[in-house]
């Protein structure tokens, strides 16, 4: 039962289950199956599909990561930044809306389910640690802007030509401004007003469904239709055939990039709101492996009812939390309440505006915009907010595909940077104590002019040896009556055939300058090391200490016996 409880999390919670959870998962599963039909169809015109297919990517996927995944409150579906990614990327090879493009965007889930699948497998969810949050949080903050602006077109009734580059959509708009169709903006600007009022008065009652349900009605009472504003139209009813999506090799190696796109940033929306639900649940874990593994069965499965990908969302998670879910429950029950509109409430949509759904995207994806961390990363961390701005620059100016390439590749080149280039401290004695405290830090500790004591904060291997060996030259340079050179090593975690040579090689040449060298607080891994390499031969036993003070103490006794010695032996030449 263990076995199965690991890889089908299902039934960790389901054979169990407490009937006072009920209450809560039923009033969550509602809560958020409403929330989902106004944003699925949203989310879905955003992507470049026809509406209903919003309402097909928020059924199978709720049920498999129900199953599969770990999170008992992550709420699965369509979510504006993939919708923007597959609206991107498969925009390059079909246009919007048609035969091709459906058939491509199913397609993509199930590579993208495939792909989420295989990490989880392989246990790669590490991989996702390399797109740093100041990185995550600039990409997020241009997508948002991108994804909102191009809901323009929709909130002014104009035909800009779809862009993923803000001065396109806003020249594009500002060229049409006067052809803006004033009842299609007075309604768009109404719905967003209505969901903002909602979501501060009354966060019970979803202000998306709110705004939907005012602007069909608003519509079908003054028949705004016939007056040019454009709506949804007809939606199919019933329930998608299951259908093996086509697979085409061409096709599979043109949506590649922007698929692995999808899945790494899908999985890391998906489990940071994972993550931050679950710190306030105690009773259960959330496995990253398991949650690809979750997320990858969720798309392949979707892609077979013609869902397009989907990953958990922000908002829908924290209302689901909020309005009690306790168990995957309260998805499934969501799921059948998706089920019921397709099967019997699609015709009530016909004349959901357009720029009704435009204002649930707006609304949403604005609120992404990270001006908090903006501020944050000013005035704690130069660096991490240099590397946002780039990325959101990026992201702005290249496109959103090129945006998170730029935050991968500063993302590794700062984990390259740091890992060159690690802290470096060098140690003295603190007055009256026995304790050794960085000299930059402590400007009350004494240095020695014969002693050098320095502590590397990293691990040692072939990329940052040349760096700590640049770093004692210079120090070697400062201290004329040098003697003896104390590395510290106890954040030192491995050492490499690269580093155990050059330190060799150091050593050799300390020794022939008159100088010896120490280590304190090596650990025994790196201890097992050096002795199968021969370099704790080389530097002596006897010259390995746990603590730098003993290390003092033991150079400190030795000059001072040799000094007796010494001494002694003067004495004996005289008197001869």
């Amino acid at each position: 039962m263990r076995i199965l409880k690991k890889y089908i999390p299902l039934f960790s919670w389901l054979p169990d289950y407490n009937r006072a959870y009920l209450k809560g998962d039923i009033s969550a599963g509602l809560t958020v199956g409403v929330m989902l039909i106004p944003q699925g169809m949203a989310y879905a015109m955003l992507a470049g599909l026809p509406p209903i297919y919003g309402l097909y990517a928020s059924t199978v996927p709720l049920v498999l990561y129900a199953i599969f995944g770990t999170s008992r409150q992550l709420a699965v579906g369509p979510v504006a930044m993939v919708a923007l990614l597959i609206a991107t990327g498969v925009g390059h090879l079909a246009e919007p809306g048609t035969e091709q493009f459906i058939m491509l965007a199913v397609l993509l889930a199930l590579m993208v389910g495939m792909m989420q699948f295989l990490l989880g497998v392989f246990r790669l969810g590490f991989l996702v640690n390399f797109l740093s949050h100041p990185v995550i949080s600039g990409f997020t903050s241009a997508a948002a802007l991108i994804i909102g602006l191009s809901q323009l077109k929709h909130l002014l009734g104009l035909s800009i030509p779809r862009s993923n580059y803000i001065h396109e959509i806003l020249i594009n708009a500002m060229a049409d401004f006067d052809q803006i169709h004033l009842p299609t903006l007075l309604l768009g600007v109404g719905g967003i007003a209505t969901i903002l009022m909602m979501k501060k008065f009354s966060k019970s009652i979803p202000g998306p469904l709110v705004a939907v349900i005012l602007g069909v009605l608003t519509v079908s009472w003054f028949g705004l239709d016939a007056q040019g504003m454009k709506i949804v139209g007809e939606v199919p009813h019933g329930l998608p055939a299951f259908s093996l999506p086509p697979i085409d090799g061409a096709h599979i190696k043109d949506l590649f990039p922007i698929a692995l796109t999808i899945a790494l940033v899908g999985f890391m929306e998906s489990i940071a709101v994972a993550k931050a639900i679950q710190a306030k649940h105690k009773d259960y874990d959330v496995d990253p492996n398991q949650e690809l593994i979750g997320l990858g069965l969720a798309n392949i499965g979707g892609a077979f009812f013609k869902a397009f990908p989907t990953t958990g969302g922000f908002s829908r998670t924290a209302v689901n939390d909020q309005a009690g879910a306790k168990t995957g429950m309260a998805a499934i029950i969501s799921a059948v309440l998706i089920i019921l509109t397709l099967l019997f409430l699609t015709p009530l949509f016909y004349y959901l505006p357009n720029a009704i759904l435009a204002s649930v995207i707006m609304v949403a994806v604005f609120g992404l915009i990270d001006f908090k961390e903006a501020v944050y990363l000013w005035k704690t961390d130069r660096r991490d907010f240099l590397m946002m701005v780039a990325t959101f620059v990026a992201t702005l100016t290249f496109g959103i595909e090129q945006g998170i390439g730029v935050g991968v590749v500063l993302s590794l080149a700062m984990v390259i940077y740091r890992s060159a280039y690690p802290h470096v401290a060098v140690l003295g004695k603190m007055p009256g104590m026995a304790v050794y405290r960085n000299i930059n830090r402590f400007p009350q500790v004494k240095e020695r002019d014969d002693i050098l004591i320095v502590r590397f904060d990293a691990e040692l291997f072939f990329a940052n040896t040349g760096y700590l060996m640049d770093i004692l030259e210079r120090l070697i340079m400062t201290k004329k009556d040098l003697k003896l050179i104390i590395l510290n090593a106890n954040a030192i975690n491995s050492l490499d055939s690269s580093a155990t040579h050059v330190l060799s090689d150091f050593i050799t040449e300390l020794r022939a300058d008159g100088i010896d060298f120490y280590m304190s607080g090596v650990k025994g891994p790196v201890r097992d090391i050096m002795t199968k390499n021969g370099l704790m031969e080389q530097i002596g036993k006897d010259h390995f200490f746990m603590y730098v003070e003993e290390a003092v103490a033991y150079f400190d006794d030795l000059n001072s016996d040799r000094e007796v010695q010494a001494s002694a032996h003067a004495t004996q030449t005289n008197l001869d």
